[in-house]
């Protein structure tokens, strides 16, 4: 069975984002290199457009629509960075936006949202169903749905990071090893996964998740979609989904070598010295990738890595009383 998705969908998104989508760079700390033993940099999509990934995989979805397709607007359901992306690129395009989110989501998340001109409908994460919501909404409207990162479009968007990860090595006259990248639902890992097959096919690609959500890792290993332990609490709150997409699986089945699951503990750590060593502002979901590095650097001594920082969208709350903390 082929691949849904080949390297000419990539460079299309590539094409449709130029000029939009911030080409973010690949930076480094050798403290870090020094603590962990290892070469790490860090693609920090957390200073991307909307302050995630998500706008590459939302513009691009958008901007394949026909404008009559987009005239009665889109819908789409998120618990915070698809959302705020979607809204940017529909702004961009001239479409009302309408954004289904969990009323539990970070504050800065909905306040952006809302910023970039959507409409909020808010839902309650334990006793509704987001899709359900999201598809009759479709159906009184007439808009059209742009799936968080099960979709075809979506995926060849997120996967122009793999793109310029390979050019800016290249550049940079850098070997990869490994690379490194959060995964909820699949979108960004399986986009990248193809971007880097084609361009950097001897790295290989690992995976970091929440502790009670590695459904993804768990679907690796048994060659089937696995579901996720959604009662267990985490601070992850932008990759807490419930199953990997039937699209995303297939591709992370074959081109990613497996995962790593984090504690919260662990990523707060990642994020206090993403903080103090970059002084880079990094979301819990965003910064899963480098706990997980960090979690295997023993396994990955002496190597060259990457790692995806997907994003950057936390609340002011919470992430000073990580930083604050001491124990």
């Amino acid at each position: 069975m082929d691949l849904p998705i080949n390297i000419d969908l990539i460079q299309d998104a590539a094409h449709r984002l130029d000029g939009l989508a911030v080409k973010t760079p690949l930076l480094e700390s050798w403290q870090i290199n020094d603590a962990l033993g290892m070469r790490c940099l860090f693609k920090a999509e957390c200073l991307q457009r909307t302050g995630s990934f998500k706008f590459r995989g939302a513009y691009t979805k958008l901007s394949r629509f026909a404008e009559d397709a987009r005239k009665n607007g889109v819908v789409a359901y998120s618990s915070g960075n698809h959302a705020q992306g979607v809204a940017a690129a529909a702004g961009l395009l001239g479409a009302k936006a309408t954004i289904i989110m969990p009323s539990d989501a970070p504050e800065i998340k909905i306040d952006n949202t809302r910023g970039y001109g959507a409409q909020i409908v808010l839902y309650e994460r334990n006793s509704e169903d987001r899709a359900e919501i999201a598809h009759r909404l479709v159906e009184e409207s007439g808009s059209v749905l742009v799936p968080p990162f099960d979709d075809i479009d979506v995926i060849s968007g997120q996967g122009t990071i793999g793109l310029e990860i390979a050019q800016q090595t290249a550049q940079m006259g850098i070997e990869v090893d490994a690379i490194f990248c959060p995964v909820g639902g699949g979108g960004l890992l399986s986009g990248l996964a193809l971007g880097l097959a084609a361009t950097l096919p001897d790295a290989k690609i690992w995976c970091g998740e929440p502790q009670g959500y590695d459904d993804v890792i768990r679907s690796i290993v048994s060659d089937k979609r696995e579901m996720a332990d959604v009662i267990v609490r985490t601070i992850c709150d932008s990759i807490v989904t419930p199953q990997p997409g039937i699209i995303t699986v297939e591709i992370i089945r074959r081109l990613v070598a497996g995962g790593f699951a984090v504690s919260d503990r662990e990523v707060k750590d990642a994020m206090i010295q993403l903080f103090e060593r970059m002084k880079l502002v990094v979301e819990p979901g965003g910064s899963v990738g480098f706990a997980a590095a960090t979690q295997q650097r023993a396994q990955f001594a002496g190597k060259t890595i990457v790692v995806v920082l997907s994003g950057g969208n936390v609340d002011r709350d919470l992430f000073g009383r990580i930083l604050l903390q001491s124990d």
